[in-house]
């Protein structure tokens, strides 16, 4: 949970909230084909259900000041993965700075596939 104060009141940030903020947003990027579990949960999680949960394969680590985000990602054929990895590290930062206010300091993208 990442927490701060304003001068309105107090502003509480759930990890999984992100997770998901973060997972609608890459799985949007052009070849990008899905996400794949970074952690025994998230696998536990994808033997049960049919449909993956969109926060699969994302784990966000940090505070108020910045944050990190691991992505595990599937990508298309073909495709250039530089050129994909730019376009998901510029969305995520964009994305969660725009809806949060909180500054993304790494993204870390690891394909961990390659599909048809």
């Amino acid at each position: 949970m990442i927490a701060y104060e304003t001068r309105l009141g107090k502003i509480d940030i759930s990890e999984a909230y992100l997770s998901k903020l973060i997972g609608h947003e890459v799985t949007s990027c052009f070849g990008v084909v899905g996400m794949v579990p970074s952690n025994n949960r998230q696998r536990i999680f994808s033997k049960l259900y049919k449909n993956d949960p969109i926060d699969t394969g994302i784990k966000v680590i940090g505070n108020t000041d910045s944050i990190i985000v691991e992505l595990h990602i599937v990508v298309t054929y073909g495709m250039n993965i530089n050129a994909i990895a730019a376009s998901i590290t510029e969305k995520v930062k964009y994305i969660v700075k725009e809806a949060t206010g909180i500054t993304v300091e790494k993204v870390i993208v690891k394909i961990d596939g390659i599909k048809e």
